[in-house]
């Protein structure tokens, strides 16, 4: 991505979002737990005022866009194509996320997400909640996700590995 911007498409607003290119620049976690949730295709439908401030995109700007908005090119593909086989199985998925920041800067985050069931037990879309990440875990998985990240690893077993959900229940909307 060196270079080059990545264009979003908000699906509301109808316009085109340019997302800085990225440096390499942290900004520590700030605030409680930050909440997103989206549409089946994970389009954000609704974000928390933390995870506004902490994104940097205004309000109008996320809901409508792709939550892949904030999705950080340090991220293993493999990481996603695991965390929506899990969520799209009924599970509750947990795992470290680098999230992309408006102005180029990241933040990671220890995120949860899990399906949101209509009155027919049918997923609608999916709830993400953050927290502040462990240091010493950031440490061992900014390792691992390097070792990870190139297109060939996919679908390496780790990314469906047991530690990456929030244990072995099936999500159920009661």
């Amino acid at each position: 991505m060196a270079g080059e911007t990545k264009i979003i498409y908000n699906t509301i607003t109808k316009k085109e979002i340019h997302r800085n290119i990225p440096i390499d620049k942290g900004v520590p976690y700030e605030g409680g737990a930050m909440i997103t949730e989206t549409d089946p295709a994970g389009i954000l439908t609704y974000v928390s005022r933390d995870f506004v401030k902490m994104a940097g995109y205004s309000k109008e700007e996320l809901i409508g866009s792709p939550h892949s908005i904030v999705r950080h090119p340090d991220m293993p593909k493999g990481l996603f194509r695991g965390l929506w086989k899990t969520i799209q199985e009924r599970r509750v998925w947990r795992g470290y996320i680098k999230n992309l920041r408006k102005d180029g800067k990241y933040f990671w985050s220890l995120m949860y997400i899990q399906p949101r069931f209509d009155s027919n037990d049918e997923i609608v879309g999916y709830i993400a909640s953050r927290r502040e990440a462990y240091p010493q875990s950031l440490i061992e998985i900014g390792i691992k996700y390097k070792e990870l990240i190139d297109d060939r690893f996919i679908d390496d077993p780790y990314f469906l590995k047991w530690e990456l959900y929030l244990g072995e229940g099936v999500a159920k909307r009661r």
